[in-house]
């Protein structure tokens, strides 16, 4: 017999794309696995205010395809405190709830953490399209995020190309520069600026401009990311010192929505069965990730230890198809 009997599952923080399909892994997973599943709208919030509705493989059908998530997400301050979080417990127990797997990042983890300490089995899945998630390679979300942004630069690229312009295209990834990492590369951005490696010296992305445009190349693409933001100041003060008309496309939640890419609805989908499985085998307090090519689960603490970092090689790479810093 599965260690659990009725598994909930909500969604916290952001939402990505991906995330309505590990939502239907783990009800079908559930289901198949012998258990009853009870969806938590809002996230956490939602679990304070008993938000809990009964899920069925009908209430999962025709999902897959949708971005965004059909339970909803909210922050909620109030599951911050020991207060709260013993609340919630006592909701997941008034409900019948003896497991519950969470669709989010870090700060959705501490939540599940919390509902461990208080006697309710937890298991964690990476949904961010941040990519910061230090205990997996692959986080929910990420592929379409980067997909529509490298989408949305090349339409961009066109113009600034017609104009002779220099433009300035912020990307999001909260505090990590993964998104606009991958996006410079993939865009062939002549500066990608990234929190993680930045050192805040405009001059040398000013002399930049002015050698490329010296060497006869019309336009030029700068990717930065949203930890270094100011990208409209930054367009002000790079137009007034090299003369050359220069302008800022902040692309925001875009990049959280649409269909979710193949590989996002198969991750997710796998992470969600996955998470379904450990439970009913009586693991509590885990997280599933997946790292060195295969799906895997860590303690939850273990995995909000863990310090993830930019490849060097990576970054010189960007650096050197883009030519940044030739000033001759």
């Amino acid at each position: 017999m599965p260690a659990v009997k009725t598994i909930g599952v909500l969604t916290s923080g952001g939402d990505a794309p991906g995330m309505n399909a590990a939502i239907r892994a783990v009800v079908r997973k559930a289901i198949v696995n012998g258990v009853s599943v009870k969806g938590i709208k809002k996230g956490y919030q939602g679990l304070l205010n008993e938000e809990i509705i009964d899920m069925d493989t009908r209430s999962v059908s025709d999902i897959i395809q949708r971005g965004g998530t059909i339970l909803g997400t909210a922050r909620c301050s109030e599951f911050r405190t020991e207060e709260g979080q013993q609340k919630g417990a006592d909701i997941c127990k008034k409900h019948g709830i003896d497991g519950i797997v969470v669709i989010g990042g870090d700060g959705s983890y501490r939540g599940a953490q919390a509902l461990a300490r208080h006697g309710i089995n937890t298991v964690g899945i990476p949904g961010t399209i941040d990519l910061d998630i230090a205990c997996t390679d692959y986080t929910i979300g990420f592929d379409t995020a980067i997909n529509t942004a490298m989408d949305a630069i090349d339409k961009v690229r066109d113009t600034s190309s017609s104009h002779e312009r220099c433009s300035i295209i912020e990307v999001m990834g909260r505090n990590a520069g993964y998104i606009a990492l991958w996006c410079g590369v993939a865009n062939g951005a002549e500066d990608i600026l990234i929190p993680e490696k930045y050192d805040y010296n405009e001059q040398s992305i000013i002399n930049n401009i002015i050698a490329n445009r010296r060497r006869g190349k019309t336009h030029h693409l700068i990717v930065n990311a949203e930890g270094i933001g100011h990208s409209t100041s930054m367009a002000r003060r790079i137009e007034a010192a090299t003369g050359i008309e220069t302008r800022a496309t902040i692309l925001g939640y875009m990049q959280r929505g649409g269909n979710p890419t193949c590989t996002d609805r198969y991750y997710a989908s796998i992470m969600g069965a996955y998470a379904a499985d450990i439970l009913c085998e009586g693991k509590s307090n885990r997280v599933v990730g997946f790292k060195n090519g295969a799906f895997v689960d860590f303690d939850i603490e273990e995995a909000l230890q863990m310090q993830k970092n930019i490849s060097e090689y990576e970054f010189e790479v960007s650096r050197a198809l883009s030519m940044s810093g030739m000033t001759k």
